[in-house]
């Protein structure tokens, strides 16, 4: 389903698809899914990790929806939308007869409090009210019409409110069903909710009252009967089901691609596909507790970057199918600057970085150290991963390092515990990745310093007023071609604080199926277009 929300969020990957699983011998009406991971908690009103996510794009809908080819907004669950010539009022018309997954019926209270919600301080919902914040209110017209007022200006306005997360007021209002609010879930969506096994799979199977089903427009959609969701991290596992046959679809990395899927089986019974399209990158990276004491010195930040060997691990484990971040942005986005590139492999510069910063091995041990706040530490800090097959990248990183004086540490934790640590700023540094949000470039959410708060996605402390500025004056300009020079100064700004090590952006999507999987084409303009596959 093509996202139509705002809110990024936390993924394991680096970059590609969700792996998709089939097991086509036990049944030829089910497709499994791997969603790459176990999701922290099924509720949408607290979830921040991409495998939650993943699960509710097919349970849970919004008012219109993305055209996977042209972008272009399209009904859901509401019919028709009027916007005010002033930008500040949105009428949307709501489809009537839409059936929550319990039998209920949709109604406008639904879209108000999926509002009003957001900003109850009962549920965990930060990381999302900074694209709500600009909604004065949210007015039922009646029971099938719904207006949205805003106060400011922010040009993503229309887009947030058509793109809101519908919830079933008659389930999340009610206290006494807070128990299961991560257990069960109840949507409009195509697919209905129906097993969760911790540890091993969600069971979702076809909604046959699902509203598109009468929709010329849509009759060709999310038609596979059942959808098994599974949670394993390791490709390695994956690529083995794939090759035997139990798994109908894979995402693949580019050593996966380039490497571990060649020969035998992989000519003969699996497709290999490299496309391209427009759908935006997202970014792993290294990043830093910017309260850290000895992290919170830029200069030890850039020699870090300065440390991390791109162009080798570029050529050894992304096969050149990646390019080099340059920051906060993928480099193929129109708000990247084209100015601001990837920092350079230079062990030597970073060295002097740090002598300037006063960082010498004074006890001969081969770590630099430096008195700080009075007392003398090593330049040594502990990253947090979460997935092993990332450990390959850090381990690479921490042999450079340890070169050139920098004791770094790698700590492999699991993924719940993991984002406990990040909400509790419970860390020196952790390797994450980024999806790639909208199209259109918002920063507030991850880079300005009022999501720092709470659980916010700043979650290294970021902060740094001129961004604040730009990126404040950016929400307020509809006009994108004046919006990009100043958001290209935000990437020049962000980039030059080092609050992450940049990894790489893919070129290409890549993924393997097996040749049950029937698809239209290899990928549309803005993805993949899995809701049109078919099994054979």
């Amino acid at each position: 389903m093509l996202a139509t929300g705002h809110k990024l969020v936390f993924i394991l990957i680096l970059f590609g698809l969700m792996a998709c699983q089939g097991k086509s011998k036990k049944s030829a009406q089910s497709m499994y899914l791997n969603i790459g991971g176990e999701p922290t908690t099924l509720s949408p009103l607290s979830s921040v990790d991409a495998y939650s996510s993943a699960v509710h794009g097919y349970v849970f809908e919004s008012l219109l929806d993305r055209d996977v080819e042209t972008y272009e907004w399209k009904p859901a669950l509401a019919t028709e939308w009027k916007i005010s010539e002033d930008k500040k009022i949105f009428d949307f018309k709501i489809r009537e007869n839409v059936k929550w997954h319990d039998g209920k019926e949709l109604t406008a209270e639904d879209i108000k409090y999926s509002y009003d919600v957001i900003f109850s301080d009962d549920y965990k919902a930060v990381q999302m009210r900074s694209y709500y914040e600009a909604i004065k209110e949210v007015k039922v017209i009646d029971k099938f019409n719904i207006r949205f007022i805003v106060k400011d200006d922010y040009f993503q306005n229309f887009d947030v409110c058509a793109g809101i997360q519908v919830l079933p007021k008659h389930f999340y209002s009610n206290s006494e069903n807070k128990k299961e609010f991560g257990k069960v879930i109840y949507g409009t969506g195509p697919y209905m909710f129906t097993k969760y096994e911790k540890g091993q799979k969600i069971i979702l199977v076809k909604n046959p009252e699902w509203w598109g089903l009468k929709v010329e427009a849509e009759k060709q959609s999310w038609t596979v009967p059942k959808i098994v969701l599974r949670f394993s991290a390791e490709e390695n596992v994956s690529l083995e089901l794939l090759k035997k046959g139990d798994i109908d679809f894979l995402g693949l990395r580019p050593d996966g691609f380039v490497k571990k899927t060649v020969g035998g089986v992989w000519d003969d019974k699996i497709v290999k596909v490299k496309t391209e399209n427009k759908t935006p990158k997202g970014f792993s990276f290294i990043g830093f507790n910017l309260k850290h004491p000895v992290l919170k010195d830029v200069q030890v930040r850039k020699a870090m970057s300065m440390l991390f060997n791109r162009p080798l691990m570029l050529d050894k484990f992304e096969y050149n199918l990646s390019e080099p971040a340059t920051g906060p942005i993928y480099v193929q986005s129109d708000y990247a600057n084209p100015d601001v590139k990837a920092v350079p492999y230079d062990p030597q510069g970073a060295l002097k970085i740090l002598s300037a910063a006063g960082w010498k091995d004074s006890n001969k041990d081969g770590i630099l150290d430096k008195v700080v706040d009075g007392k003398k530490i090593n330049l040594s800090f502990t990253i947090l991963e979460p997935i092993q097959d990332m450990m390959k990248y850090l381990t690479v990183f921490k042999e450079d390092a340890s070169k050139a004086g920098v004791e770094i540490n790698l700590k492999n934790v699991e993924w719940n515990s993991f984002i406990k640590l990040i909400d509790e700023r419970n860390f020196d540094a952790v390797r994450l990745a980024w999806g790639g949000g909208g199209v259109d470039w918002d920063p507030k959410q991850i880079w300005h310093s009022s999501s720092i708060a709470g659980s916010g996605s700043n979650f290294v402390n970021y902060s740094n007023k001129q961004v604040d500025l730009l990126i404040d004056q950016s929400r307020k300009i509809y006009e994108k071609e004046k919006r990009l020079p100043i958001l290209k100064k935000v990437h020049e700004l962000i980039s030059a604080d080092y609050p992450y090590i940049f990894f790489f952006n893919s070129k290409y999507t890549l993924y393997a199926h097996t040749k049950r999987v029937h698809k239209p084409r290899e990928s549309f303009k803005y993805g993949v277009g899995q809701q049109y596959w078919t099994l054979k």
